[in-house]
Formats: structure tokens, C-alpha cells, sequence
């Protein structure tokens, strides 16, 4: 049976938002997941009391049910089915994932990545740029730069240890919405600073970003060759890089492979640039992944590469309230540590991080813009095919990934790569 307030739900496109778990097992379970819950907002300071101001608001008692088989995820699911509801959602989901409100259930393993990206149309929605997902760098945060020794991870491949120039921006401050258009352009003019490109450079963008990359990167007279395994995205892109009058600097391809084996493209390129790819593969296409940047670039070029990472912060409540990322967005999203990524370079490639540039709280910053743009375009949203479900889980994801960053257990990092020998492979 169909409860009310799910007819508007979509029960083909959404199984586990339509259908509330039942039996009476997950009656016995829901009753103490209703008390479990309360416990929790109670220790988190957060208010229930629909008479006075409260922080959030229980419609369905169904809520409980979904948390008692799904954990995190089904509170998510049920955020998405409109049976709770909250003004002041990034203070709730931070308030619960710090006081450690963890259901017991599985946190759902991260699993392949297909190749799909986000629509365009979807991205257009929340982007200060209109091409963008990716977080910006706000021209109020100032930079300071600290030479870093840090290991060497593979033993017997060079020195114990190796510097990295380790930058890090302070705080943005007096920011509004129609700033992120231009902190979002200008990531892309620190990745492309970092990894030289100029006038004559043949650049290689992995995977494809909206087309913001191409895009500057042609205005600096470069050539480039950009990759997506979605030929959805493949097309939307290409019509963005006719509008800017780039089309014959860069030349857009889609491959086969979600990550470009060695049959799936070849070539030699003075600087590879990449953004927020690292974090969606799975640890197998993570190899691949930073094994084509040591194939495809040249000897005394430079790779870039934006990644948000897991910080020491990171806790396993938080990892399994991303559990609905991984049902419904990005199913291989784990985040990695810094370290993880300096392990990935040097176990696996021939190339070392000589730069690392933190900017995790423009990014928090950045997406509650994003997450302010999009609400206040929600009737856009569904006149383009995102029904209810979807809009709350964009909503929702927003939020959730806020929250981790106001919580330290995000962070977003650019990472600086060159051959570890600058005189040829060995």
C-alpha cells in the first residue's frame, strides 16, 4: 500500500523513497529508532518542539521506520520523501553528525564508477559560472605558502623525504552570491597557473568539468584535448565551447573507459589538469587514474589536480551519513586523506606532489552559494525534469557536504605533480 504522501514520488525512478520498510520486526526496530533519534537530537541541542522554533520538524512518523533498516541513508531517503523537514538543515546535520548519531546499520561500500557526470542543466542550476560544480576561491582569502619536508612512501625511489610548498587561504569574508561566478574562475586560473600553461602549451583536462577549463585554457591560446566517458555531457560541453568561440582550440573526445587506459588514449602533454575526479573512483581506478598521468605527460611538464579529501577529522558517523551520496550520486565517492594521494603518486607513478594548496573553507563557502542558488531555483529545476525527489537530494547533498566542511572533515586540496626524475622515465 501507497502512503499518501508518497503518490508524487516516482516508485520506478526511486524504490527506496517510495516504498517504507514494513513487517513486524521493523516495527520493534522503528520504535526504538524513534527513541535513539530523539536521544540524539537531544545530546545535539536540537529542538523538536513543533509549538515553539524548531530546529527541525518530524510530518511522518514513517521517518523512523526507513532509519531503522537504512541508518543515515534512510534519513536522507526520508528528507527526500518530505517526512521531515528543517529551515536550518547544515546546523542539523552538523549538529548530529558531531554528537556521533550513528544508526546501526552497514555503511554501503563505494562501488565502480560508471563515467556518467552530472547534467549540465543540473549544474547550470547551482553554478555562479553557469558550468560549474566544482567549489571556488574567493579573492578576499590570502595566501601563505610554507616550504614542507614531507615522506617519501615508496622506500628505495629516492630520498626519505622530499619539500612541497604547502599554501594555505584564509577564511573569505564579506562574500555574497554573485561572487562565486568569479571564485569559481578562479580555481580554475590557480589549477591552470600550477600546472604552467601558457600560450603554445598542449594541455589534456581529465575528466571533462563543465567546460570552464577548456575554456580559459584556449583564451591563454593553449591547445587542448579534454576526455568524459558520457557522451551526454560530451555533447552540452561542446555546445558551450561554440558559444565561447574555443571550438577550434580544443578538441573534445569521449572514450570508452571511465578512466583512459593506455587503448583509450595516447599522447605526450606539456601540463594534465583535473578536477574533484580523484574522490569518485574506486581504489583500482584511482591506479589507473594516476598511472595515465604518468604515461601521458611529458617529461618537465606539470600535472593539477582538485580533490576535496577526508582530514584527520573525518569519523565513521560521518562516512556513513555519505551513504546517500553513494546510493544516488556518485556510487564510488571515498574520500581520501592527503596522505592517501601522496601514497597513490609515489607508489603507483613516477611522479611526486611538489605542491599542495588548501582551500576547504572557500569551498564550504561555495557550496552554501550553490546550495542558495539552487533553491531559488527550484521551479526551474522541475520545469527541466528534476522532480521532488531529486530536488530535496540535491538540497540535501548541498547540506550534508557543508556540513562536513564546517565540521573540518573535508577539505579541499590542489595537488601539484612532475616527474620524480626530470631527465626521462626509467
Amino acid at each position: 500500500m501507497r502512503h499518501p504522501h508518497l503518490v508524487a514520488i516516482d516508485a520506478t525512478t526511486w524504490p527506496g523513497v517510495a516504498r517504507v520498510p514494513g513487517g513486524r520486526l521493523v516495527d520493534l526496530r522503528a520504535r526504538l529508532a524513534e527513541a535513539t533519534f530523539a536521544r540524539a537530537c537531544a545530546n545535539a541541542g536540537l529542538d523538536l518542539d513543533p509549538e515553539g522554533d524548531p530546529d527541525l520538524v518530524v510530518e511522518h512518523e514513517e521517518l523512523f521506520p526507513r532509519i531503522a533498516v537504512s541508518g543515515w541513508l534512510g534519513l536522507a531517503e526520508s528528507f527526500m520523501a518530505g517526512e521531515w523537514r528543517s529551515d536550518r538543515l547544515v546546523d542539523v546535520l552538523a549538529a548530529l553528525i558531531s554528537t556521533g548519531y550513528r544508526p546501526r546499520t552497514r555503511t554501503l561500500p563505494p562501488s565502480a564508477y560508471s563515467g556518467g557526470e552530472l547534467p549540465t542543466e543540473l549544474v547550470a542550476l547551482g553554478a555562479g559560472d553557469g558550468l560549474s560544480a566544482f567549489g571556488g576561491v574567493f579573492a578576499s582569502g590570502v595566501p601563505t605558502t610554507v616550504r614542507t619536508a614531507v615522506p617519501n612512501h615508496a622506500p628505495g625511489r629516492g630520498p626519505d623525504t622530499h619539500f612541497i610548498d604547502l599554501q594555505t587561504f584564509s577564511e573569505p569574508v564579506a562574500v555574497d552570491r554573485e561572487d562565486l561566478g568569479d571564485a569559481q574562475t578562479r580555481t580554475v586560473t590557480m589549477l591552470l597557473d600550477a600546472a604552467r600553461v601558457t600560450a603554445g602549451t598542449h594541455l589534456l583536462e581529465y575528466a571533462t568539468s563543465g567546460g570552464a577549463v577548456a575554456i580559459q585554457a584556449a583564451h591563454r591560446r593553449a591547445t587542448v584535448d579534454t576526455l568524459t566517458a558520457d557522451p551526454g555531457q560530451a555533447e552540452a560541453v561542446g555546445e558551450q565551447l561554440l558559444l565561447a568561440g574555443v571550438e577550434p582550440s580544443v578538441h573534445l573526445s569521449v572514450i570508452d573507459s571511465p578512466v583512459p587506459g593506455p587503448r583509450d588514449w595516447r599522447g605526450s602533454y606539456d601540463a594534465i589538469v583535473s578536477v574533484e575526479k580523484l574522490e569518485v573512483l574506486e581504489p583500482a581506478d584511482r591506479v589507473r587514474y594516476i598511472k595515465a598521468f604518468d604515461r601521458l605527460l611529458s617529461i618537465g611538464g606539470y600535472a593539477a589536480m582538485q580533490s576535496v579529501i577526508a582530514t584527520d577529522a573525518m569519523t565513521p558517523t560521518a562516512r556513513q551519513a555519505l551513504d546517500v551520496l553513494r546510493a544516488y550520486v556518485w556510487p564510488g565517492l571515498d574520500h581520501p586523506t592527503a596522505e592517501d594521494v601522496h601514497k597513490l603518486a609515489d607508489r603507483e607513478s613516477g611522479l611526486r606532489i611538489i605542491g599542495q594548496t588548501h582551500i576547504g573553507s572557500h569551498h564550504e563557502l561555495s557550496l552554501s552559494l550553490q546550495r542558495s542558488l539552487f533553491e531559488g531555483h527550484l521551479r526551474e529545476a522541475a520545469a527541466a525534469g528534476f522532480d521532488i525527489a531529486f530536488r530535496r537530494l540535491w538540497v540535501y547533498q548541498f547540506a550534508l557536504r557543508e556540513a562536513l566542511f564546517r565540521l573540518g572533515m573535508l577539505d579541499t586540496v590542489q595537488f601539484t605533480m612532475t616527474h620524480r626524475n626530470r631527465r626521462g622515465r626509467r
